[in-house]
């Protein structure tokens, strides 16, 4: 039943950009391994061997700590409507500040979000299908509000205190880099 692919095919994009979740698996070298759901308009297909997405502001930054550790990054995706199918992607990432000389480039690709606090650019070194038979079907209704209503509530500076005290280290005490302070 599962399939393995070096590179993503146009039916594979596909599947991606119908998907309204995702999911991102890391760790570091030792201590919590994190999985994190993913939403809004935040993923760009820029190759059949590279995504971006945008991270924004969340309750914790443990992507940006591990990938300074190591690499390695996971991306789920399954298929709550229509045929059943589970697609995990394999590779490395590395997270892009806005300090970095490539955040112009990559923001380029996504509406501005005033709680960007990194790009995660991935790059795909397999893909996986499954059947995603034990996935069960669900109805996407819409995008909550309330990250909207959380920023709307802060100013830039809210947001770089908030960053300073929930988002500067993982749950482990790794630095995250968020402000440039590693």
């Amino acid at each position: 039943m599962a399939k393995r692919y070096e590179k993503l095919s146009d039916e594979i994009i596909a599947f991606i950009e119908h998907q309204e979740i995702y999911f991102v698996g890391t760790a570091a070298s030792d201590g919590t391994v994190n999985v994190s759901p993913k939403g809004f308009d935040s993923l760009r297909v820029l190759n059949p061997n590279r995504i971006v997405w945008l991270n924004i502001t969340g309750s914790g930054n443990e992507t940006a700590a591990h990938l300074l550790q190591n690499d390695r990054m996971t991306l789920m995706f399954c298929a709550f409507d229509g045929a059943p199918k589970i697609l995990r992607l394999y590779g490395k990432a590395q997270a892009v500040h806005p300090r970095d000389p490539q955040w112009d480039e990559l923001s380029a690709l996504f509406d501005p979000h005033s709680t960007a606090r990194q790009y995660v650019d991935f790059t795909i070194e397999m893909a996986q299908t499954s059947c995603g038979f034990g996935v069960p079907l669900y109805d996407y209704k819409e995008q909550r509000d309330n990250m909207d209503k959380w920023i709307a509530a802060r100013s830039d500076e809210g947001i770089e205190n908030y960053w300073r005290e929930k988002n500067s280290v993982s749950l482990d005490g790794l630095p995250t880099n968020v402000l440039g302070e590693e």
